[in-house]
């Protein structure tokens, strides 16, 4: 399954990610990173298409789009 990873250290919390995907794939997390910040998480990885748009959005690079392992695709 391909997907968003989010480096979550790297996230300032901007929402840039979240609000161009065009397929309502990320959202933002219940907890806080070390910026003090709730960060971009992956919510709905079926519907991700690999697009690539959050990736090209996020202005910190603090999200790749890759093939993601089963178990970090349940997460």
């Amino acid at each position: 399954m391909i997907g968003p990873r989010i480096k979550i250290s790297s996230c300032k919390g901007c929402g840039l990610c979240i609000d161009f995907c065009p397929f309502e794939v990320l959202g933002f997390s219940e907890g806080i990173n070390q910026r003090g910040v709730q960060y971009a998480v992956p919510r709905i990885l079926e519907k991700c298409s690999g697009c690539g748009i959050c990736y090209t959005i996020c202005p910190d690079a603090a999200i790749e789009v890759a093939e993601l392992e089963p178990e970090t695709s349940r997460s």
